[in-house]
């Protein structure tokens, strides 16, 4: 089954790439990224040998009761978590040129008042 859901920063952060793929490289290009985005998505969902635990102490704040994983996606790491449907979360799209624990952080703040079943 699978599926996958985006949370507000990872919706926001596919919204920066489509936008700035097409400034860049045209839309073409732009829906080629975003439609291969969204097959490694589905492929994530349906397939948990390809997660990567996310190590605790690395960006999540320690009052966030997650267990995240993340995988990459060309030049993007995607950050996810398991939701109670079965179907993943997606908590935050980077591009490896960020600070990732620094931006990772900022992302999953806004988490910190939400439980695990969220």
């Amino acid at each position: 089954m699978g599926g996958y859901l985006f949370y507000p920063p990872a919706d926001a952060a596919q919204d920066r790439i489509w936008k700035d793929t097409v400034v860049q490289w045209g839309e073409a290009q732009a829906v080629t990224y975003i439609t291969g985005l969204h097959a490694h998505l589905q492929k994530l969902s349906e397939t948990k040998a390809l997660w990567r635990r996310l190590p605790n102490d690395l960006a999540i704040p320690a009052d966030l009761k997650i267990h995240a994983f993340f995988s990459r996606y060309e030049r993007h790491y995607l950050f996810f978590r398991e939701l109670p449907s079965g179907k993943i979360g997606v908590l935050a799209i980077l591009h490896d040129r960020m600070d990732i624990p620094v931006r990772l952080h900022e992302d999953l703040i806004g988490f910190a008042d939400k439980s695990e079943d969220s």
